[in-house]
């Protein structure tokens, strides 16, 4: 039997990689393959590329007792019913949290994006989301409990732990209003399928039916342009308003939504500007509690979002103003291009 592992300090002394070898050699009655790092995620998941031969998987590991994964099994199957590539699954060892996926490959979106390249993969991730947001199926609901508990890791995470700020309460009062104005906005929106996560680091370019998606355990039933501005307003690279604007046309000529195109752009904005704030909170979160600084270098492209929405909006006028009597700035030269 040959077992030829990539070792690194990643691997190397892994008593749950030891497990896996166990299970490929014992439940997938392999002999003479090899297994290599594919990816981490920012929760506890790790992700293998099991190679035998000519034919290669993705190894899924998942412990028991930190990660559920019902809900994957459940939305990997409504993403593939729907005609969108997800990581099919073959095999399932609920005890021990492995699972054998179907390989997507190792080039994500973000690999690959630029301007040349950029309308045509955006084309095909629009044409998904089209596709997802017909999946009816019994999902939790993005309600307002959960719209503002995401939106309070900006203020938990952000500025008090990471920025040490001491809220006075007529801060504390802007900050509950404008959460209030975002998840009205979203809640008044149609509710689809919404895949949650939906951005260039989880789509992977295929030959086939691209894109291949991943990272789709945390789907809801939700606001309609949640998955759009996930994808056009990404934290991990921006595009000028002009791209967006274009791409938000696309959508809405492939959709079924009978809505007013101003009224969706404004939907569309007001719900990334949510989505941005959790992000934050989220990205310091990882530094703080998980030892995982290196999302902290997305902040500044996420706030230059936040900024630019604040702008566009009337009533988001006392958030910006909040956010520079704090000396919080987002990337000056994001909100140049943005604009």
């Amino acid at each position: 039997m040959t077992k030829n592992l990539e070792m690194n300090e990643f691997m190397t002394n892994d008593v749950r990689l030891e497990k896996i070898n166990d299970w490929v050699t014992t439940e997938l009655k392999l002999t003479d393959y090899r297994i290599e790092v594919a990816s981490a995620d920012a929760s506890f998941r790790r992700y293998f590329r099991l190679i035998c031969g000519d034919e290669h998987w993705i190894i899924m590991d998942a412990p028991p007792e930190k990660e559920d994964c019902q809900p994957f099994i459940y939305i990997a199957q409504l993403i593939e019913n729907a005609g969108v590539q997800a990581p099919h699954i073959y095999e399932f060892n609920q005890s021990q949290g492995f699972m054998l996926l179907s390989d997507l490959g190792s080039t994500a979106y973000l690999d690959k994006l630029n301007i040349e390249t950029a309308d045509a993969l955006y084309s095909d991730a629009i044409k998904s989301i089209i596709k997802m947001q017909d999946i009816k199926a019994d999902l939790p609901a993005y309600d307002e409990e959960l719209l503002q508990l995401e939106m309070s890791l900006f203020k938990d995470w952000y500025l008090i732990k990471h920025l040490d700020q001491s809220l006075n309460s007529a801060q504390n009062n802007i900050i509950t209003n404008t959460f209030n104005i975002l998840a009205e906005s979203a809640l008044q929106q149609p509710v689809v399928f919404v895949h949650r996560d939906y951005h260039s680091r989880n789509l992977m370019i295929t030959d086939d039916l691209n894109p291949g998606v991943i990272d789709f355990q945390d789907a809801v039933n939700g606001p309609v342009t949640y998955d759009l501005v996930s994808l056009i307003k990404d934290c991990y690279i921006a595009w000028p308003r002009k791209k967006q604007l274009l791409w938000i046309d696309e959508f809405l000529k492939l959709s079924s939504l009978k809505i007013e195109r101003k009224k969706f752009i404004k939907y569309l904005d007001l719900m990334g500007m949510q989505r941005h704030l959790k992000a934050i909170g989220i990205f310091a979160r990882l530094k703080h509690r998980d030892s995982k600084p290196a999302y902290m270098n997305d902040i500044p492209r996420t706030l230059a979002y936040v900024f630019d929405v604040c702008q566009r909006y009337d009533e988001l006028t006392e958030f910006s103003a909040l956010l520079t009597s704090l000396n919080i700035e987002g990337d000056s030269s994001i909100r140049e291009l943005i604009l």
